[in-house]
């Protein structure tokens, strides 16, 4: 490994890298949630909560709970736990709706 990799992402090892690339697509997965959110709400004139929402919520706040579990961050791993929760719920009763 390089060792500017190593300065820019604060890793010493390739594992560790690929932890810090998968942090960074969970955190692309949470960031499209507000980008279905946003373009579904413009499409509507109206704010809406698309279903797609909760689905990127749930896929983000599963690797991003993952990723904390891995840095031992109790702080990040209590937020993404209570978030994953809350997502699951929410489909829950979405879809219990549905039926």
């Amino acid at each position: 490994m390089t060792e500017w990799l190593e300065r820019l992402f604060h890793v010493d090892s390739v594992s560790e890298l690929l932890w810090v690339l998968f942090g960074f697509a969970a955190q692309l997965m949470f960031t499209a949630r507000f980008v279905v959110q946003w373009i579904a709400s413009e499409r509507a004139k109206d704010s809406v909560m698309p279903v797609a929402f909760w689905y990127f919520s749930l896929a983000g706040g599963v690797m991003l709970l993952s990723y904390a579990v891995y840095r031992a961050d109790p702080v990040f791993i209590l937020g993404q736990g209570l978030g994953v929760v809350i997502y699951m719920r929410n489909l829950w009763l979405i879809h219990a709706k549905r039926r």
